[in-house]
């Protein structure tokens, strides 16, 4: 095999013949693209390298005059660290192909085109890179014209599909040959190593050129659940889902779509992990710096449910501000045990606002504030003496609560349950979400409590009493007890009346009751059964003998039936 030559690149092949002289069906389109081409292999500077003059400068690349009829393009990443170009400045660079446009693609890196075999041991040795051109498409891979015959595997090509690969025919590429075997004359390349080492280097320079703070321009790459990838240039950074909005995201793809240009700024920079942390939120106006100016304590709000946790649930009121519905604060109907039971994520709210922290961003919010207070009527709604019906919610060792009202419940002890017998358990008497009807007993509003009896209901012997007589009515009873001015009198089995009466002639008094105390007490049965009703026809001891135990004629002159009170007075 003879030795592979390269053509003198100041002496351009134009001869009788060539595709530099037209013929009459040749176009003057095609003599000019066929001249390009062959000025373009002619030109090679074979590693030495061209001479260029910077003529634009833009964000990704440098363009140059190299004395051709089209200028070259030098990516900007082949720039060293902190190197920067203006007009007129000068390039000594190499030429490696043509892009679909015609311009020439520029390279700083020292290519070598190699021309015998001893150059082909040299680059393998160095790893050096160097100029082939793809000639074909074979099995396998690609046929590479690197002044001798070599073969480039398609996974060492670069290119992702056959489509792509069968674009680098006629293409010039750079390349390593990674396998050399003179004997065999078995050579093999490898295009991909070339353009991850770019990549890598094009990295590397755009990771010390960007700062943290830095605004930056990006296209977004791919979506995952915790975030968004995006090309800034030569690298890449991640764009947390909680760095892409003030407002509360699920998925990033609800707001992102690949191939999307952002805006972002660069939060933190590692480099031993060379990651980049990226925000788009953080160039938007923090929504909590008008928090305090808006709203105020006691001012109702609208918000969704975003999010439940054991204590509470966080309402969002407006995008990136929430406030917290805390369990205690939900419902004035029952103790709440888990906020699911009263919200649910994405339901509507309205609260009432019962306390705003701007400086540690925390809005309190009451849900059961926006319902009113029911307890505000409970003492007109419910008075003392009052019947009221509701239903058995809790039974507990003490008595049962019931709820009257939404928000409202009394409790009715054990003790008020009946008049007729002991109870040793409330469920003796009631069961869980029985009706019951009660009487109000008591009304405390400040610790909202409401007192409630069962055995009010039932009508006693004095509730008796009480309505079959009147006031001015003249009845018989027994003093039982004689204290202080009052006596307590008997005027049937468990009907009790006061009283007020002048104890003197302590003596006669005491005379008086000894001999009462031998009276026949059949007697006064009797005599109480006989005339339980009646007006008159007992004895009227003098105010002076009453006492204990003494039988007497009095006038009732207040009848109480709400407190169920009797006031007497000697007839």
């Amino acid at each position: 095999m003879s030795n592979p030559s390269v053509s003198d690149p100041n002496t351009p092949e134009v001869q009788s013949g060539s595709p530099a002289t037209p013929d009459n069906n040749e176009s003057f389109g095609d003599v000019l693209s066929q001249f390009e081409r062959s000025h373009l292999h002619t030109h090679k500077d074979g590693g030495k390298g061209l001479e260029g003059t910077v003529i634009a400068v833009s964000a990704d690349s440098v363009y140059l005059d190299i004395g051709y009829k089209t200028e070259g393009i030098l990516p900007v990443a082949e720039l060293r660290v902190g190197e920067a170009l203006r007009p007129g400045d000068k390039l000594v660079v190499s030429i490696k192909g043509r892009d679909p446009e015609g311009y020439y693609q520029l390279s700083r890196a020292k290519i070598q085109r190699v021309t015998d075999w001893e150059s082909l041991q040299k680059a393998f040795d160095e790893k050096a890179t160097i100029v082939g051109t793809v000639t074909t498409v074979i099995k396998g891979g690609l046929s590479v014209d690197i002044g001798v015959r070599a073969f480039m595997p398609a996974s060492r090509s670069g290119a992702h599909d056959a489509a792509e690969m069968e674009k680098l025919v006629e293409q010039e590429i750079r390349c390593k040959i990674i396998k050399l075997d003179i004997a065999d004359e078995d050579v093999v390349v490898d295009r991909r190593a070339v353009l991850e080492d770019e990549a890598r280097a094009g990295k590397e320079r755009r990771l010390s050129e960007i700062k943290e703070g830095d605004t930056v321009g990006g296209t977004v790459r791919s979506l995952m659940d915790y975030g968004a990838f995006v090309d800034i240039g030569g690298v890449e950074g991640l764009l947390h889902v909680a760095e892409i909005a003030w407002t509360r995201i699920t998925r990033p793809s609800d707001v992102l779509a690949v191939g999307q240009e952002i805006e972002a700024i660069v939060l933190k920079i590692d480099p031993e992990k060379k990651r980049i942390s990226l925000g788009m939120k953080q160039l938007q106006p923090h929504p909590w710096d008008s928090v305090a100016d808006e709203y105020k304590v006691a001012e109702r709000v609208r918000g969704t449910v975003s999010r439940l946790t054991d204590f509470g649930a966080f309402v969002e009121i407006e995008p990136g501000v929430e406030g917290l519905i805390h369990i205690s604060e939900m419902s004035w109907a029952r103790k709440v045990r888990k906020p699911s039971d009263v919200v649910k994520p994405g339901d509507t709210v309205e609260a009432v606002i019962l306390g705003v922290n701007a400086g540690e961003r925390r809005i309190s919010l009451g849900l059961k504030q926006a319902l009113g207070d029911p307890w505000v009527d409970v003492p007109r709604k419910f008075p003392v003496g009052s019947v009221v019906e509701g239903t058995v919610i809790s039974v507990q060792k003490f008595g049962a609560f019931v709820q009257l009202t939404e928000g409202v419940e009394g409790m009715i002890h054990i003790g008020d349950m009946s008049a007729e017998k002991r109870i040793n358990h409330p469920q003796e008497v009631v069961k869980m979400g029985q009706p019951v009807k009660s009487q109000v007993l008591e009304v405390d509003t400040e610790r909202r409590r409401l007192r409630l009896g069962i055995k009010q209901m039932v009508p006693s012997s004095l509730d008796e009493y009480i309505a079959e007589h009147k006031a001015g009515d003249v009845v018989t009873g027994r003093m039982s007890e004689v204290n202080g001015g009052f006596a307590q009198v008997e005027l049937g089995e468990g009907v009790f009346g006061s009283c007020r009466i002048k104890e003197e002639k302590t003596a006669e008094a005491a005379q008086a009751a000894s001999g009462s105390a031998k009276a026949d007490l059949g007697s006064l049965s009797s005599m109480l059964q006989a005339r339980w009703k009646g007006a008159g026809g007992a004895s009227s001891p003098t105010r002076e003998a009453a006492s204990a135990g003494q039988i007497c004629s009095f006038r009732i002159s207040k009848l109480d039936p709400e407190h169920k009170k009797i006031e007497l007075e000697l007839a």
